[in-house]
């Protein structure tokens, strides 16, 4: 096999916030990729308005950086677990990876997602300590943490001698030694050279281009963004295209981009290890594959790990339907979710009872919440059921995901984190009290036992506790779970919201709602402290009299409504309950909003209840 030296493709892989993007930050700086008049931008691959936001990257984005005669081609992946599907697609891109590890935090649960991936692959592993610099960094242990993951996920011993180097990616440093702090990135850039293979191809071999990844440019149309494996590709050339199906059809390259630091520039030809964005193909899929016409041989079709989670999307039909977005038709929603399945893997759209509805099933709750975020930011109003777990029939019997979840928290509230946990049929373990007031535990939840924990776990660590989960496995159906043990105030008629109202009701009752917000019979209008619904009147008006009262202008003070967010009315709604998603509003109701219906449904419920129990 031939290599092309001068080349070298990486990934940079790690948990949720261990510091990935700021790594590619340093790296671009010391490159030279800014110039001399550029500001630079924190996390300036994180370029989507919500990975700003929420301080997380949600897309694998690729940057090129040039160190002497050598191109470094850099792939930055997601480090949260509902995302994997683009960790899966960027390890396809690369030679090796970068793992990164947080010297405080150690190896967490998509730490072992993404190495297990990566060792798959055959991948060498770069070990990279990060945030050394940490009061509270535990270096060696963490190496040896390490070291356990490589040996619990069965890693070859060619995989298990693999290099360390430490690392404070935010002061932009990285030295071979511990303990010992760096200047710059060199000894990370050394490294790179060394241990990351570059791209082999065969000589001669007939072209081969994976598509990878998919991109779109308000010039040209839809980018694909592939990899080249053998082969040169050149602009203006006339190819093949290897469907999914099998099937050959001719299309010709009218466009071609390489990438130099954050910016993609025209080429003319690409060679094998070569990451290049080709345009002229409206609709190129991902894991196909471009070829040569005259001898054709695709690639084969890459594959993700399946969904584990479902929710079901359909258009918005409250009484205040229309009030705020534009996109409001079954047509607009459904081109909407087959737009977003070209470039989303690990997602899958399937139909419904009703036309007007359709199911989403995906990784995790985040991954569907941000989709619906999305959705609703382009103007889209919609109706979101309530999230529930993807389940399989293995050899004759029923299974459903299960969730590794790993929390650290203050060392006082172990005991109400543990009861938590069971109540939800979690199984520990592993427990380690690192000796600094905090306890780390490691549990194999149901996924299902896991929506709507967050919040709760949150409130009863006063919010000090850290959770992260990952898909682990498949595992026998664990019985009837109850998550939620609270009910819901439900408003029994249509109008605004009075103060005088909410005075009664904020003493039973956590409210959802403020005075003079407009509520319709059905919407839920607070969280009751029992487990029973409740229909309340929260449109209630003071009586004007002529009679004079002893109390009758007292001051009473309301307490302020508790806002949710997106995500957090996801995980507070029961089986029975939907949110409603307008650009502006997120609210919640039941998913019948008749009380006569309603109430019928609840006596049903209660009866089955009481003919189980007797049985």
């Amino acid at each position: 096999m031939a290599r092309r030296e001068q080349l070298r493709n990486l990934a940079i892989v790690a948990h949720v916030d261990h510091g990935k993007t700021t790594l590619v930050d340093a790296m671009l700086a010391q490159t030279g990729a800014f110039g001399a008049h550029e500001e630079v931008i924190d996390r300036v691959m994180d370029s989507g308005d919500l990975e700003k936001e929420k301080g997380i990257t949600i897309l694998a984005k690729n940057t090129a950086v040039r160190r002497g005669d050598t191109v470094l081609n850099i792939v930055d992946t997601p480090g949260h677990a509902d995302f994997g599907g683009e960790v899966e697609r960027a390890l396809t891109m690369v030679d090796g990876v970068v793992l990164l590890v947080d010297a405080a935090e150690g190896p967490l649960p998509q730490t072992r997602f993404v190495l297990r991936k990566a060792l798959a692959r055959k991948l060498p592993v770069i070990l990279a300590i990060n945030k050394v610099d940490r009061p509270d960094a535990r270096i060696s242990d963490v190496v040896d943490e390490v070291y356990e993951l490589f040996l619990d996920i069965d890693a070859s011993d060619d995989q298990i001698d693999f290099p360390i180097v430490y690392c404070a990616a935010r002061d932009g440093w990285a030295s071979l030694e511990e303990g010992v702090p760096g200047e710059n990135l060199e000894p990370l850039f050394e490294l790179i050279l060394e241990h990351i293979p570059a791209p082999s191809y065969e000589e001669n071999h007939p072209l081969q281009a994976w598509v990878t990844n998919l991109d779109s440019s308000p010039y040209v149309g839809r980018l694909a963004l592939c990899r080249m494996v053998n082969g040169t590709l050149n602009k203006g050339e006339s190819v093949g295209l290897s469907r999914i199906d099998g099937s050959i059809q001719r299309v010709k390259i009218t466009e071609m981009y390489l990438t130099e630091a954050l910016t993609r520039v025209p080429a003319e030809s690409a060679g094998p290890g070569d990451l290049v964005a080709i345009a002229g193909i409206e609709d190129i899929l991902i894991g196909e594959t471009i070829v040569a016409l005259d001898d054709p041989r695709p690639m084969p079709v890459i594959a993700v790990d399946e969904p584990a989670l479902s929710m079901t999307i359909g258009i918005n039909t409250s009484p205040l339907a229309g009030s705020d977005g534009d996109k409001l038709t079954a047509r607009v929603v459904k081109a909407r979710l087959d737009a977003e399945l070209v470039g989303n893997m690990s997602l899958r759209v399937l139909p419904t009872e009703r036309p007007d509805a359709w199911e989403v099933q995906a990784r995790g709750e985040l991954q569907l919440a941000i989709l619906v975020e999305q959705m609703r930011r382009e103007g889209f109003e919609l109706t979101v059921g309530k999230p529930q777990v993807v389940t399989r029939e293995i050899d004759g019997e029923l299974h459903e995901p299960v969730e590794r979840v790993t929390i650290d928290v203050p060392d006082e509230y172990l005991g109400a984190v543990t009861q938590l946990l069971a109540t939800r049929k979690g199984r520990m373990e592993n427990m380690v009290n690192h000796g600094t007031g905090w306890i780390r535990l490691d549990h194999v939840v149901p996924a299902r036992g896991l929506i709507g924990f967050r919040t709760e776990f949150l409130t009863e660590t006063r919010g000090t506790g850290v959770l992260n989960h990952t898909f682990e496995g498949m595992e026998p159906w664990f019985g009837e779970l109850r998550t939620r043990r609270t009910g819901s105030l439900v408003a029994d008629r249509k109008g605004p919201v009075t103060a005088y109202a909410l005075i009664g009701l904020q003493e039973r009752a956590q409210m959802l709602v403020g005075p003079t917000t407009e509520v319709y019979t059905g919407m839920i209008v607070g969280e009751n402290s029992r487990s029973e619904d409740m229909d309340v009147n929260v449109c209630k008006e003071k009586q004007l009299t002529n009679h004079r009262a002893a109390a009758a202008d007292q001051t009473v003070k309301l307490t302020p409504p508790k806002v949710l967010s997106l995500e957090q009315a996801l995980e507070f709604i029961a089986d029975d309950e939907c949110v409603e998603v307008t650009p502006t509003h997120v609210r919640l109701r039941k998913l019948d909003m008749d009380p006569i219906v309603r109430a019928r449904q609840a006596k049903a419920r209660k009866n089955a209840r009481l003919a189980e129990a007797k049985a």
